[in-house]
């Protein structure tokens, strides 16, 4: 996965056309590469082969649907798809890392309380202490250079500071540390290169539906991704690239097939943050004192992408052995703080905590002013069906392979509803961006 980061990520920093994007292996795609094990596992197959022959397809897919400009289909998704996905995203994170800690409770290796208990504590202090200095641009202490330094660096003060903790107590209270090799290799030391002819033919022709379907999965990944970050708010001078970067991820998904490493594709909240870290913003109040961050420009560039990618790069050869020393529960911290922090710009969450709130002080905003209360609760409660039912479908044993296609059912979804709902309300609640009469509500 670090090999992988490393070299996709330079080279999608150096070629892509929307270089603001970082690559990660997102939550829908190691669902779909877990279910995909599971299968070989059934089927008694090789798992690597058959995960390569997967990638290969996919990636001749990837490139014909490049080719004919496939991307264009975009225009039929809107704000309903995007909080949705990024939704489904954010509680992936929150819920694993809940999971992995009830879990180190629940290990039969563990005598006393001692351990998880510190584990506990690791993973949220390096919750908290991320959330903190993530916060700490809005603040009014310390200078706003150093400021803005200690929040874009909030998440690694935290894991450091945490790990730190852990190392100095390993002796009294032993911690669950991170299984790192001492060299460079890969983890369980088989070699680099997959074995493509070691399945039967079948199997090599067969990869092709499980690849149609990663590759749908891939398609609205990374295109979703590039929608949020080519977001209105954000404003962004330069045109979007969408055919490009799918080809360009194709291409990777290829390379990383024929090595056996993960398949990367546009990480929501990872690209969300790197643009968030770029931002210059400022703070407004609404006529009820509510907060709200208003984006003026974005500073954008190739070289934190690079750079980013090779800092991964250089762990590879100079850190390696030192990854042993971070306790996988500070881990769960960073992944409760990344859920939770992409749940705070999705308006899908602040629509949801309307229906515990005091109606007298909801927030102003443009779609509040235009719509009936009742029929913003009702498409609220509509978009969480979906959702539940994403959910429900991603851990079905049967059902989730078939999970991409769900994704993309959301989009004649979002046509039917406006059998039930009329037009302005949908075009209120479902605009891409928020009315000009809006940010002049607002005063700073």
């Amino acid at each position: 996965m670090i090999l992988a980061t490393a070299i996709c990520g330079v080279l999608y920093a150096l070629f892509s056309g929307t270089p603001l994007i970082i690559l990660g292996g997102t939550g829908p795609l190691l669902v779909f590469t877990g279910i995909l094990f599971l299968q070989c596992k059934q089927l008694e197959i090789a798992f690597l082969p058959t995960y390569a022959w997967v990638g290969i397809w996919s990636s001749i897919l990837l490139l014909i649907a490049t080719m004919f400009d496939a991307s264009f289909l975009m225009r039929y998704f809107t704000r309903f798809t995007d909080e949705i996905f990024a939704a489904l995203i954010s509680i992936i994170f929150i819920v694993e890392a809940i999971k992995s800690l009830v879990a180190v409770f629940q290990s039969p290796d563990k005598t006393t309380f001692a351990e998880p208990l510190l584990a506990l504590v690791l993973a949220l202090g390096t919750y908290s202490v991320a959330m903190y200095l993530s916060r700490l641009r809005g603040s009014d202490f310390l200078r706003s250079q150093l400021r803005q330094i200690l929040s874009d660096f909030g998440p690694a003060i935290a894991l450091g500071l945490m790990s730190l903790i852990a190392v100095l107590t390993s002796d009294a209270i032993p911690q669950d540390f991170l299984s790192a090799p001492q060299e460079f290799g890969t983890t369980s030391g088989r070699a680099w290169i997959v074995d493509l002819w070691s399945v039967p033919m079948w199997v090599r022709a067969a990869a092709i539906i499980p690849a149609i379907l990663v590759s749908v999965l891939v398609y609205l990944d990374q295109n979703i991704t590039a929608r949020l970050v080519n977001s209105p708010d954000h404003h962004l001078h330069k045109g979007v690239a969408y055919h490009l970067d799918l080809g360009l991820v194709g291409i990777l998904m290829a390379i990383c097939s024929f090595f056996g490493l993960p398949w990367l594709v546009a990480a929501t909240v990872r690209s969300l943050n790197h643009v968030r870290s770029l931002a210059t913003v400022e703070a407004e109040t609404d006529a009820n004192g509510h907060s709200h961050e208003r984006v003026i420009h974005v500073r954008e560039n190739r070289l934190t992408g690079i750079v980013i990618h090779l800092a991964i790069g250089v762990i590879l050869f100079l850190m390696l052995d030192k990854l042993a020393l971070v306790p996988k529960s500070t881990l769960y911290g960073l992944f409760l703080f990344m859920g939770v922090v992409s749940i705070s710009g999705n308006q899908f969450f602040t629509r949801i905590s309307l229906w515990i709130r005091d109606p007298s002080l909801y927030p102003t905003t443009h779609y509040l002013r235009r719509v009936p209360h009742s029929v913003i609760h009702l498409f609220t409660a509509f978009q969480a069906a979906c959702l539940a039912v994403l959910w429900i479908v991603k851990k079905d044993k049967d059902l989730g392979i078939l999970f991409p296609l769900f994704i993309a059912i959301l989009v004649p979804i979002r046509m039917l509803a406006g059998k039930f709902f009329k037009e302005e309300h949908l075009q209120a609640l479902d605009a891409d961006e928020l009315p000009e009469e809006e940010s002049n509500h607002y005063s700073v």
